[in-house]
């Protein structure tokens, strides 16, 4: 009788807790731009018009977490990096929690707390000496304050390992293997907060390995050790890190993918970016999810995972990269379709469905036979005026493109550009040719049209 009842109460925690793993997809929600709308508007849009269920933010932002309280999303904050050896101290780690956790929770569904951000790249001493310190003490402050279901954990870039390829070969850098991870990982362990890591195909991208990084087809890449043949660079990412940590006796403790993502627009001279190369690979990170696929090392793991990022970001600093990693515009216009709209979701089946890119700022039609002549991202406002001046003084009707135009509207050199490329290529027999202007065309098999501007 007692076994029969506890195999009854093994069977229904199985079920609990497969049930409770069931995530959509997750977002990072930063704010380093000053177009971007207010969070109750962002918690709102969220909550009714996408399958989002989750957010991460950089910081402890009370607006957005009072924004998010009574949506069901989830919200993950952040201490400062700055605040790490302050917060290594119990007494200020529990004056944090007073201020920015237990005047919200439980109402706004506050998840986890990361303390700092890819701390392990910062070289900062005093910030990674008390990492580990800083998280035993918001842990100890939350309990303190009669909070329980709340996890601490810090997210890392992939710079903690000091070998990552093959991924069976994988090991934590030297020096911090023994001294900040196997505490670090003890923690984890004994709070059930997952290990987060932060792992970018963007970052390893080489022509010569595009299929590989974007979950296209490929021959593969194969561990030598362990007879594996990896066919996307996140699954062997996410391997490297499992097996950085069993070999220091800790592959039980969870995975959270906290950031990924893709660009849809760089600087020039960058191929790795354009509209659709970014939504094929988070068009595929959704897909896996709705398919609760794991990796090869770990089969039968689900990761939860936070792409990279909500908004396009025009403050951010660095190359134009960083600022357009974003899923949505200000206006919450998509910047292409990855299937994450409650009206417009990808099928959680195995059947492949092609993820087709938003050109000049709408959805493009199927794939046909025929081709349009597009700019390629990255292609400067200067150059492609310069093709618009060039395309016109030779015969191409632009005037579509003038005011009250057909094709005049969304009013920006892109779109512009766009017809006028277009038009020049189709006058010119539809060949390779009349598609390059100086390296900025690109021939596409997405019709670029768009409401009554109906490209040739």
């Amino acid at each position: 009788m007692i076994t029969r009842a506890h195999h009854l109460f093994l069977l229904i925690s199985t079920i609990l807790r497969l049930s409770a793993s069931t995530f959509a997809i997750g977002v990072n929600y930063g704010t380093l731009g000053n177009d971007l709308p207010p969070p109750s508007q962002v918690a709102n849009f969220l909550k009714t018009q996408t399958i989002i269920d989750s957010i991460k933010i950089f910081d402890s932002n009370p607006d957005i977490i009072r924004a998010f309280a009574n949506t069901g999303i989830t919200v993950t904050i952040s201490a400062g990096n700055g605040e790490i050896p302050a917060l290594a101290n119990l007494n200020n780690a529990r004056k944090w929690v007073a201020v920015n956790v237990s005047p919200f929770h439980p109402r706004t569904k506050i998840k986890r707390i990361c303390v700092g951000n890819e701390i392990m790249a910062s070289a900062n001493k005093a910030w990674i000496s008390n990492l580990v310190p800083a998280m035993w003490s918001v842990h100890n402050a939350l309990l303190l304050a009669g909070i329980k279901d709340i996890q601490v954990t810090t997210p890392h870039s992939l710079g903690i390992l000091s070998i990552s390829e093959p991924p069976s070969a994988a090991k934590f850098r030297r020096g911090y293997d023994r001294v900040i991870f196997v505490p670090m990982l003890r923690f984890l362990r004994q709070t059930r907060s997952p290990f987060m890591v932060n792992p970018y195909p963007y970052f390893g991208y080489s022509p010569q390995m595009a299929n590989y990084a974007l979950f296209k087809r490929n021959q593969g890449v194969r561990d030598r050790f362990t007879g594996i043949t990896y066919r996307n660079m996140y699954d062997a990412m996410l391997d490297a890190v499992h097996s950085a940590m069993k070999k220091l006796g800790y592959g039980d403790v969870d995975i959270v993918v906290g950031e990924t993502g893709w660009p849809s627009v760089c600087d020039p001279g960058q191929p790795a970016c354009s509209f659709q190369n970014a939504a094929w690979f988070n068009g595929n990170l959704v897909r896996r999810e709705r398919q609760r696929r794991g990796t090869p090392l770990m089969p039968n793991r689900r990761f939860e995972t936070y792409i990279f990022a909500l908004f396009n970001e025009n403050l951010k600093p660095g190359p134009t990269a960083e600022k357009n990693f974003g899923l949505f515009r200000p206006d919450f216009r998509p910047v292409y379709d990855i299937g994450i709209m409650r009206n417009r979701q990808l099928p959680a089946s195995g059947r492949r469905r092609s993820v087709r890119p938003r050109v000049g700022g709408s959805v493009a039609p199927k794939p046909t036979g025929k081709r349009w002549c597009v700019p390629k991202s990255g292609a400067s406002a200067q150059a492609l005026q310069a093709n618009i001046d060039y395309a016109c003084s030779q015969g191409v009707d632009c005037r579509p493109i003038q005011t009250g135009g057909l094709c005049f509207d969304p009013n920006n050199v892109w779109s512009h550009a766009s017809f006028v490329m277009n038009s020049f290529y189709r006058t010119h027999g539809a060949r390779d040719f009349a598609c390059d202007f100086s390296k900025t065309g690109l021939l596409t098999p997405f019709d670029p049209s768009r409401g009554t501007c109906k490209y040739i």
